[in-house]
């Protein structure tokens, strides 16, 4: 916020400088044909090698200040803002003291280019701070003043311009007071007034630099979200044609069946094969409708239903003894290790008992008979961990990145395992997730997978 802000302001200074130095060079230029001209109009007046000498070394600076300017672009914002800031600073200052050493070698008070140093506060206001502003001011003041009163005294030459001015004013007090007087009430006027100016101007580009950037950063956001759901919809689209697919072929099915009994098709002793066959097909549709439902209502019972600490390894212990005599009806090992105090995640138990029955089961599907299912819940630092590690089937690497996909099944446990929906695995993500934890899957094929889900735990 601070960079992006601070860039056009930057931008300014830098450009402001670029035409200081530019406009320099002309002043050069103007002060050495004025020095010519005022010395054929007061010829033996002005001491020509002071003065050439001060306008040679405003040029000599300049340079200077130009070469270092240039390479500025090789900086970041803030390193390039810090030295355009120097870079200003030495400018003006040395062009104040530069104009007082002019003004002293062409006559002092009688030069009526003292004014000059008006100009020079308006630059500065707009460069520059109000406090740097009104610091210039009294900068030109102490350097004109000071010049007068010493010349007044004596203290150093005064260089008169004789028939333009009367010699002897610059000696005179009061004289000397009111244009002193003058020209510092104008100075700090000037800075006063110009920096205001300034200052609101750039309060008011400071408010269109943070509005624009509130708008980019809400047009972002916008983008995002657009993004979002645009891919939501492509999900929504695909989803639905799975849905569709998977709802499709089970109906087609039973349909087809009633039909040829209906029409005569089917003789009698084949009928109840044929019944049967429909009632499976039926119970696979209730499944995969129930699996949907569920999946659709997992973000919401997570919301609206009551959460609690939830003792994930007794919610495990509640289901194992189920769980393994399913195994070994198989003629699976089923093994069972859980670590002690154990503390809870903050779940429903109808949650929990969901993510534990399907990674079980699975497990227990896709092993061959004299395999093993092993399951054990532990801890780490932040997390309650469980894991459910098999000896079955295996998932290649490349269907690893899909296993939690809706409806995805591979082929090899559709050729070991017909009956499944391939919600199963989503839903148990989804569950996971909702409750900030994260599930993934090692596996190799032909020697087993292990599931591990992690849940945040209270402490």
């Amino acid at each position: 916020m601070t960079e992006l802000l601070i860039v056009p302001a930057h931008r300014e200074l830098s450009e402001r400088i670029h035409w200081l130095i530019q406009l320099r060079w002309l002043a050069v230029s103007s002060a050495l044909i004025t020095i010519v001209v005022a010395n054929a109009l007061l010829p033996n007046t002005l001491p020509l090698v002071p003065l050439v000498s001060v306008t040679l070394a405003i040029a000599v600076y300049n340079l200077c200040l130009y070469v270092y300017a240039n390479g500025l672009d090789k900086y970041d914002f803030a390193s390039r803002y810090r030295r355009s800031l120097f870079i200003a600073h030495t400018q003006i200052t040395l062009d104040l003291i530069a104009l007082t050493l002019l003004l002293h070698f062409a006559g002092g008070l009688e030069n009526p280019f003292y004014f000059y140093y008006v100009l020079h506060m308006i630059t500065t206001s707009i460069l520059l701070s109000r406090k740097s502003s009104l610091r210039y001011a009294g900068l030109a003041t102490v350097l004109f003043c000071g010049m007068l009163i010493l010349e007044a005294r004596g203290l150093i030459p005064h260089y008169n311009l004789r028939g333009y001015r009367a010699t002897s004013r610059y000696a005179e007090p009061l004289h000397v007071f009111s244009i002193s007087f003058a020209l510092a009430s104008t100075l700090f006027f000037t800075a006063y007034f110009a920096s205001s100016i300034m200052s609101r101007l750039q309060a008011k580009t400071k408010d269109l630099v943070e509005a624009n950037q509130a708008c980019e950063y809400q047009v972002q956001q916008l983008a995002d979200l657009n993004a979002k759901l645009k891919k939501a919809d492509e999900m929504r689209t695909q989803f639905t044609l799975l849905v569709t697919h998977e709802l499709r072929a089970p109906v087609a099915a039973i349909h087809s069946y009633l039909k040829l009994i209906l029409d005569g098709y089917v003789p009698p002793e084949k009928q109840q094969d044929i019944l049967e066959r429909s009632e499976r097909r039926a119970r696979e549709q209730l499944e995969l409708i129930a699996d949907l439902l569920e999946l659709g209502r997992i973000q919401q019972k997570a919301a609206t239903d009551k959460t609690e600490p939830v003792q994930v390894d007794e919610v495990l212990q509640s289901l194992s003894e189920m769980l393994r005599t399913h195994a070994q009806e198989k003629g699976l090992s089923f093994n069972v290790e859980i670590a002690p105090g154990l503390p809870p995640v903050k779940a429903t138990p109808d949650h929990i008992k969901q993510v534990w029955m399907n990674l079980i089961s699975n497990a227990v599907k896709y092993t061959k008979p004299g395999g093993t299912v092993t399951v054990s819940v532990s801890q780490n630092p932040n997390y309650v961990v469980g894991e459910v590690q098999d000896t079955g089937i295996g998932i290649s690497p490349e269907h690893q990145t899909k296993i939690f996909d809706e409806f995805f099944r591979t082929d090899e446990a559709k050729a070991m395992e017909r009956q499944g929906t391939g919600l199963g695995l989503s839903i148990v993500k989804r569950i996971v997730e909702v409750y900030g934890g994260r599930i993934w899957v090692e596996s190799e094929v032909g020697k087993g997978s292990k599931f591990t889900f992690t849940l945040p735990k209270i402490s």
